[in-house]
């Protein structure tokens, strides 16, 4: 049943209306005033009858709050919903867990709900945990890059829903780092659990967009509704919004760290550290045997826009990913100068070749994994075969522009 487009286009109206904004200047953006209303306040306020009467199964975690902060559980509640279980995706219903930990089913200490977790022996709801549930309301954040599991955990909703005759709500969020798209695509022979759909690495949507997607792309019978958000649009970031900023995992603590997380995570497939463990997570690279004068020289003369480059050293502290643990490690550090113009996506891919240049097979390479998170072998490949970085980028934007005409059915908010 594919429903799903009559209730949000009534929604996006509302949407466009209100999201007329401007943005603040830059020293405002810690002060902004709540000008966005998240799904579950739209759901709540304008939307309740979807809800109304009915037992819900609630997919989210620590993120899950309204723009004061409460999370959907207690305004769920508070408004006489009934909820049955809860579900949580990777990291747990608290956003704890390390990268890639399994997660075991639990009790929610507050409230007695079984909380079954779809990141540990079990990636989709079973039959049985679904059992007394009349709809299926899924409210999780997203990190602006494609590698970020929770869409993978809201399909596999959708897909085990579906199959039981159980419709989906998703309770929609902003894209972090806004509604821009940047980096290659992976084909739909590259698909995994850090890459479900063909999107560009930073792909530009919020997950109730990548639901819709995911829902008409992959064929995903199920009657699908998306609670879009209130004043929104593309052009914010999350620090212009006036809502909580609340880590969406463990090392994405910042703001700064998601805007570089679309590009250098293709590092989780090389040797070098990320800086996982550290106080800058996301926002470094770095090895013992890391040449940083030679690769800051390399980088700095490429004249990147939005983006400053400086050495440092740390310490990756328990990191998760077991690299270097304890060592106090010479790196990189990059700073974002102007959001407007930064890409790192083609940062990433700089660096990856100055390492490469530097380094050779110390890089480390991770076959499968970077290919998993690149969209395949091909830019490993032209890295290690000596390619400019300007060559390997250089069809990233045709591919883009494509990209644009094949998402415009699922975009909810204006430009």
């Amino acid at each position: 049943m594919m429903k799903t487009l009559h209730y949000t286009l009534a929604l996006l109206g509302l949407v466009v209306g209100a999201a007329g904004c401007g943005h603040p200047p830059d020293d405002e953006f810690e002060t902004a005033r709540p000008n966005v209303r998240p799904g579950i306040e739209v759901l709540l306020s304008d939307s309740i009858h979807l809800v109304a009467g009915r037992r819900i199964g609630l997919v989210s975690n620590h993120a899950g709050v309204d723009a004061e902060g409460v999370h959907d559980v207690e305004r769920l509640q508070s408004a006489g919903i009934g909820i049955e279980a809860l579900f949580s995706p990777e990291h747990g219903f608290r956003g704890a867990a390390a990268p890639g930990e399994a997660v075991d089913h639990s009790v929610d200490s507050t409230t007695g709900l079984p909380i079954y977790s779809l990141y540990g022996r079990t990636s989709s709801p079973t039959p049985e945990m679904l059992s007394g549930i009349d709809v299926m309301v899924v409210d999780l954040p997203d990190a602006g890059a494609r590698y970020f599991t929770y869409i993978t955990t809201t399909a596999n909703v959708m897909r085990a829903a579906g199959a039981a005759g159980i419709p989906v709500l998703v309770l929609d969020r902003p894209n972090p780092i806004g509604g821009r798209r940047q980096g290659n695509i992976n084909g739909p022979d590259q698909r995994s659990a850090v890459g479900l759909l063909s999107v560009p690495m930073r792909h530009g949507l919020t997950l109730g967009e990548q639901a819709l997607m995911a829902q008409h792309e992959l064929a995903i019978d199920v009657d699908l509704t998306v609670v879009p958000m209130d004043g929104w649009d593309r052009s914010m970031a999350f620090d212009q919004t006036g809502l909580p900023f609340i880590r969406p995992s463990p090392n994405l603590p910042t703001l700064e760290s998601l805007f570089h997380y679309p590009g250098l995570c293709l590092f989780e497939g090389t040797a070098l550290s990320v800086g996982r463990g550290s106080s800058a997570p996301f926002e470094q690279i770095g090895a013992p045997w890391l040449d940083t004068a030679g690769v800051l020289n390399t980088v700095r003369a490429a004249d990147l826009p939005g983006v400053m480059f400086e050495g440092v050293a740390f310490i990756p502290t328990d990191p998760g990913d077991g690299k270097f643990p304890g060592r106090s490690l010479p790196g990189i550090r990059l700073r974002v100068t102007d959001r407007s113009t930064y890409d790192p996506t083609v940062t990433a891919v700089h660096l990856l070749t100055a390492v490469w240049q530097l380094h050779g097979d110390d890089i480390g390479w991770f076959d499968a994994a970077f290919d998993r998170l690149a969209g395949g072998p091909a830019l490993r490949e032209a890295v290690a075969g000596g390619a400019d970085p300007r060559t390997i980028v250089s069809a990233w934007p045709g591919s883009l522009e494509r990209f644009e005409a094949q998402v415009k059915p699922y975009l909810l908010y204006r430009p």
